[in-house]
């Protein structure tokens, strides 16, 4: 949205203790929050490049941590959110309110003035306008490495629970694979068969160790093995 209320007084209450960087950013990451309408990155070095803030990344953390909640998708703002929400109402019910007229005139009849105004710039129509900004989601290219039977099936997935698909959340959950070792196919893999809506090293720590303590096993049955038998046993890194 191009235009939103700014509350003076409501403002100062809440950023009175901020320093003038803070406060510079925190107007940027507003503006900029309500112009996209889309979850501000994770990354905070692109955060600074999009509000032209590069060298002021310590400020943005600060700002962000305090006024916007992180997710899987970016950080939100739900006051941003609820005026967006109610915009978008209002310019639903404008529309429904000039289609309503123009049902009740001669076909050929030229618009008036005030039903161009209200039809002008409507958002789309959404079943909730409440997650309307979850909804705008660009399409993602399949990862390289990740073939494409898994890649529509794991898009098929997040649908189902109602989960946006962004390169963000991809990068994540690829940053999170290679914290576990994995591969992003195979930790895609295992987001879809144990249901879950995202991945994390974390989740996956005590299947790696257990592969660990097998492979462990498996090395010294070996040794064991080559002693008892009498034959040589080449150790690594000799």
């Amino acid at each position: 949205m191009y235009y939103y209320q700014f509350n003076i007084g409501d403002y100062q209450s809440h950023t009175s203790h901020l320093s003038e960087t803070e406060d510079l950013v925190y107007r940027r990451l507003l503006d900029w929050y309500y112009l996209h309408e889309t979850p501000i990155p994770l990354n905070e070095d692109e955060v600074s490049r999009q509000i032209r803030m590069r060298s002021h990344t310590e400020s943005i953390a600060i700002v962000l941590q305090e006024y916007f909640e992180r997710t899987d998708d970016g950080w939100i703002h739900h006051r941003a959110n609820k005026e967006i929400a109610k915009a978008d109402e209002k310019s639903v019910k404008a529309s429904a309110s000039a289609k309503a007229r123009w049902s009740k005139k001669d076909a050929n009849a030229l618009p008036t003035q005030s039903d161009s105004n209200a039809t002008h710039n409507t958002l789309p129509i959404t079943q909730d306008t409440e997650h309307k900004i979850q909804k705008k989601a660009p399409v993602v290219a399949t990862p390289v490495g990740v073939s494409d039977s898994v890649w529509q099936e794991f898009i098929a997935h997040r649908k189902s629970k109602k989960a946006r698909v962004t390169q963000l959340v991809i990068d994540g959950i690829s940053e999170q694979a290679r914290i576990a070792g994995w591969s992003l196919e195979d930790a895609l893999k295992e987001t879809i068969v144990r249901n879950w809506q995202s991945f994390k090293a974390d989740w996956v720590k005590d299947e790696n160790l257990s592969k660990t303590g097998q492979m462990n096993q498996r090395v010294i049955s070996g040794l064991t093995r080559g002693l008892i038998g009498g034959g040589n046993v080449k150790l690594l890194g000799n």
